[in-house]
């Protein structure tokens, strides 16, 4: 009888023992992750930027970096871009700008690059590439903008907004 009651003592007094001792099921994160932002495209006020092409207008963004501060520079201007490759126009400008290229690995449509010093290119395609280029800013919604530059040369206007 002692024997028994010891052990019905015993069980429950075990069975808290364990329960105590083991680790929480399943922790609680209380974090959700975010996508880690390109930094050249944070929101800075004056690098909004609108890109005219006949009547249809883009708004952009400029990037945070010197290239971009250098092409503000020279705006507002309208250029007359030349076709090449059936995914970009491109322009040179006069004088250099300041670079720090790298190769973007995919350029998205509505990318702004900078091609060496002076060879500003506008991209209307997506595609992977093996060139590098300084990212000058990006287009918010490019989505009419293959149909907006046409197959030809065109005249394009960028501004500050």
């Amino acid at each position: 009888m002692k024997k028994r009651l010891f052990m019905f003592l015993l069980l429950p007094g075990l069975t808290m023992l364990m329960l105590g001792c083991s680790p929480d099921a399943d922790p609680v994160i209380s974090e959700t992750e975010t996508p880690t932002p390109d930094p050249d495209l944070d929101p800075v006020p004056g690098n909004k930027l609108r890109i005219t092409i006949g009547s249809v207008s883009f708004t952009g963004t400029l990037a945070n970096n010197a290239t971009a501060t250098a092409f503000k520079a020279l705006l507002p201007m309208t250029v007359s871009m030349r076709e090449m490759n059936g995914n970009e126009k491109y322009y040179y400008l006069p004088d250099n700008l300041p670079t720090a290229a790298s190769n973007p690995g995919t350029i998205q449509v509505g990318d702004l690059m900078l091609y060496g010093s002076d060879c500003v290119v506008l991209f209307y395609e997506t595609f992977q590439t093996s060139y590098s280029y300084t990212r000058l800013g990006r287009l918010d919604n490019p989505s009419e903008l293959a149909a907006s530059l046409g197959s030809g040369s065109v005249n394009v206007t960028f501004e500050l907004i």
